[in-house]
């Protein structure tokens, strides 16, 4: 198989299968996390759950004061890498082409300059987070493979992207086929790995505040 027909089939069934995996692993996922359903709890309500919630919520999605400075490092790199991952994904005029292509619609595209300077300010803030995560004793202590795993998974896409648009190492047609599948095998992952907290990480903070109030704990 010569190197346009690996292409063709990437950008194609290729494609179509990861987006699948991808679907219907969000649906089974969504679906168990719904029948688990959420326990009667049994003992006398001493507070409100929405407040608690939505306070949790809030403060624990901010830098804080009350957070030492690691904490807020890890926050402030973890908002930039997030909203850096998004709008490099969201707002390369490439990207909307391909949603173009499947959704029969677009948007504006920002320039491609600024494209790649978050997508570097992205991957310097993901270098960062996984050097705070090795040198740190209890995030080295407590992260398991499936941690690194997803790292690498998310870097690859950025990384490839970066390579492909300027240019560096292999050629362009060898780099495109790269990079398109370092993305499927991040829509396969998600899923299935710890990369689900996607969907899932403002819920548990809210839940975790709501319980804390109706057993009447000060948030």
């Amino acid at each position: 198989m010569d190197q346009q027909a690996i292409l063709e089939f990437v950008r194609g069934p290729g494609l179509q299968i990861a987006a699948a995996v991808f679907v219907l692993g969000m649906v089974y996922r969504m679906l168990h996390l719904l029948l688990l359903g959420r326990k009667v709890n049994l003992a006398a309500p001493r507070g409100k759950e929405w407040g608690p919630g939505l306070r949790t919520l809030w403060h624990r999605s901010l830098p804080s004061a009350d957070l030492t400075s690691r904490g807020n490092f890890i926050v402030i790199a973890g908002y930039i890498f997030h909203f850096g991952f998004l709008i490099t994904l969201l707002f390369l005029s490439q990207h909307i082409e391909l949603f173009r292509a499947v959704l029969r619609f677009g948007w504006p595209a920002l320039p491609p300059g600024l494209i790649t300077i978050t997508a570097i300010l992205t991957i310097g803030a993901m270098i960062a987070l996984l050097v705070h995560r090795y040198t740190d004793p209890v995030k080295r202590l407590i992260s398991d493979f499936q941690d690194y795993l997803t790292w690498t998974l998310t870097f690859l896409p950025l990384l490839t992207g970066i390579m492909l648009k300027q240019g560096i190492a292999l050629g362009y047609q060898q780099m495109l086929i790269v990079h398109i599948v370092s993305l499927e095998l991040l829509l396969i992952a998600i899923p299935f790995t710890k990369l689900m907290h996607m969907v899932t990480t403002f819920s548990a903070r809210w839940y975790n505040g709501a319980i804390s109030g109706y057993k009447g704990v000060e948030v």
